[in-house]
């Protein structure tokens, strides 16, 4: 047991950056946390850390030994979990990834909901809007929009992402709205820079149709958008999600309504089900259950 305590320790200092964190986390002394470092140093028989007063880093056997202890203590999570007495309820860090506008709009209310329910569960939320590497950068579980996912990656649906074509009243006052989507050629288009930068995708009466978009801002998260848009600085595509709290508001107005911009999807994507921590589980399930083929979100559109 002793050595399980020590990989915790060990595993948590790697993740929090330090030995200061880790006590805390962990609610140890700094002086249990090294006592348990030193240990499970002298069982491996090897130096897995360098230490100094400004930097941790992880020492070739460090490297090693790492993801071993994460494979043990995920199987001693699940023996653990198997007994499943009314005690046994969700613990310990969960490092989750999301797109910026995602987790504002949506993710960060979704997990203050989630560890009301299980205190003892810490949140780490990584807002990147790029695509990470789950297992080089230690995360959990990456939230992500997409209709191509890397196929050796597991995916779990939680909905659906729909776009909404919309601008400000603001805007609008000073330039005649778009009466058919070839119209957005002649607006400022404010632009995604993964997504649509030069080409926005309709589905118009059964029809794809594709029309090509510029404008004098462009971003590469959505939130940015939302604000140049709000501000009167063109026409935007933005997710439901995200803009359609201020369509309902009257601080947006949607555009053509009747033609629809390409739906992508929303998953909750993790390394391997193999060993899956029982917290991690409980994550997934009580997303799944929030987040519904039909969003809550979409009916103020």
């Amino acid at each position: 047991m002793d050595r399980l305590i020590a990989m915790r320790v060990f595993v948590t200092v790697v993740d929090l950056g330090s030995q200061s964190a880790a006590a805390d986390h962990l609610d140890l002394s700094r002086p249990v946390v090294s006592r348990y470092l030193a240990e499970l140093e002298e069982w491996v028989g090897a130096r897995l850390m360098h230490r100094t007063t400004r930097k941790l880093s992880l020492t070739a056997a460090g490297n090693e030994t790492l993801p071993r202890c994460r494979q043990l203590l995920e199987l001693a999570d699940d023996m653990q979990a198997a007994v499943d007495v009314p005690s046994d309820a969700p613990r310990g860090l969960l490092r989750i990834s999301v797109s910026t506008s995602f987790g504002q709009a949506q993710l960060a209310a979704a997990v203050t909901d989630y560890v009301r329910l299980y205190p003892q569960v810490s949140i780490d939320l990584q807002m990147l809007d790029r695509t990470v590497n789950l297992v080089d950068e230690r995360i959990d579980l990456a939230i992500r929009t997409s209709n191509d996912l890397d196929p050796s990656l597991i995916a779990r649906k939680l909905t659906v992402c729909r776009s909404v074509l919309c601008a400000s009243p603001a805007y609008l006052r000073q330039h005649s709205a778009p009466q058919q989507v070839d119209d957005l050629s002649g607006h400022n288009c404010l632009t995604h820079s993964y997504y649509g930068k030069s080409m926005w995708h309709f589905t118009c009466e059964g029809e794809e149709v594709s029309v090509p978009v510029q404008g004098n801002i462009s971003a590469n998260e959505a939130s940015t958008l939302l604000s140049a848009t709000l501000a009167g600085a063109g026409i935007s595509l933005l997710p439901s999600y995200q803009a359609g709290v201020f369509v309902q508001r009257g601080e947006l107005v949607r555009l053509l309504p009747e033609a629809e911009p390409r739906l992508m999807n929303i998953y909750a994507v993790y390394a391997s089900r193999k060993h899956m921590p029982a917290t991690l589980r409980s994550m997934l399930d009580f997303l799944a259950e929030r987040f519904t083929d039909e969003p809550v979100w979409d009916k103020y559109l």
